[in-house]
């Protein structure tokens, strides 16, 4: 910390804490960051709209370019709060062009001893990230998770009919959309019926005959010669993934081993279940993830297959129907 030109220090209930640190890092302690805008608790991540998609890795400028943040869906004029402790540091400009957005802060850190003790210690290290698009009340200094922010921008004067967000981006350039996925507690397993599984699709609507074929579980393929060992839920193209059941990931699982634009997914088991879920990006290909939670985006199926009926392939891994279990109050 000799670089950040703090004082010197010394206190026993701080180097307590930082001992309880060491054994308990904030990055355990807090898996996951807590909301940054007041009305989306779940910091909700922006679909897709006529200026792009908001998921980490969308397209941008025609696709020679990619997304290098999250946008988290939150309304002008909204509360926005820390995602975590840390210092502040900034203003951070995105657009360098003074628009009535073109302002944001940095929060470095996870946790503070300062919190506990009245003295000026530095931030412990944790993660960084930007958050843009906002109006911070103060530049500098240090906040508490959960603590006010700020408040968002007016981004609809900027872009008409744009879903109004907040650009989160990690100093570093990674992906923290696991981190901004809270942990949604597994519902009782008694209720053999999975969660929705695509945003936009509440009851698992499965997918109907279009030019390219029938999404029902053992629909002809391959001109009657094989069947679909499948069920296809419909899933808009850019739209939310949720985790049918709580279990452990593995991938990824390509389906068509040609690298085309969907050619991503991944496997669950857990719960009695084992699924694969392709066509799909998912946050990340292993660890655990609960029922209900953001698992990832639907993929760009309209690519490679313009005007079919975009959906995800829901493969149980023993090749059985799964229809069963993806009905949610459907009248068949």
């Amino acid at each position: 910390f000799a670089s950040l030109n703090f004082p010197q220090f010394s206190s026993l209930p701080c180097e307590v804490f930082t001992k309880q640190l060491d054994a308990h890092p904030p990055q355990q302690q807090h898996r996951h960051w807590a909301p940054i805008c007041s009305g989306n608790p779940t910091n909700r991540i922006r679909g897709c709209d006529r200026y792009g998609c908001g998921n980490f890795g969308a397209d941008r400028h025609g696709g020679q370019e990619k997304h290098g943040g999250v946008d988290v869906i939150c309304s002008d004029g909204a509360t926005v709060y820390a995602p975590f402790s840390g210092q502040l540091s900034g203003p951070i400009r995105f657009f360098h062009n003074g628009n009535a957005i073109d302002d944001g802060v940095q929060i470095r850190g996870s946790g503070n001893c300062c919190f506990l003790t009245s003295l000026p210690l530095p931030t412990l290290p944790g993660y960084c990230v930007k958050l843009v698009c906002i109006h911070p009340f103060k530049y500098h200094g240090q906040v508490r998770r959960g603590q006010q922010l700020g408040r968002m921008l007016p981004m609809q004067k900027v872009f008409p009919g744009i879903t109004s967000h907040i650009h989160v981006e990690n100093c570093d350039h990674s992906d923290p959309t696991h981190l901004l996925t809270p942990v949604v507690p597994p519902l009782p397993q008694q209720d053999s019926r999975w969660a929705t599984v695509c945003a936009g699709n509440p009851t698992n609507e499965i997918r109907g005959c279009d030019k390219y074929g029938c999404g029902y579980y053992g629909a002809p393929r391959r001109n009657g010669k094989g069947k679909h060992r499948a069920v296809d839920v419909i899933c808009a193209d850019g739209a939310t993934v949720y985790a049918p059941f709580s279990g452990q990931l593995s991938g990824p699982v390509k389906f068509f081993h040609n690298g085309n634009a969907i050619d991503d997914g991944v496997q669950i088991r857990g719960s009695g279940f084992c699924v694969k879920l392709l066509c799909i990006h998912p946050v990340r290909y292993n660890g655990a993830i609960s029922k209900g939670q953001v698992l990832g985006r639907m993929l760009p199926m309209q690519r490679v297959f313009p005007g079919i009926t975009s959906h995800i392939h829901i493969e149980n891994c023993d090749h059985s129907d799964p229809t069963s279990n993806l009905e949610r109050g459907k009248g068949h």
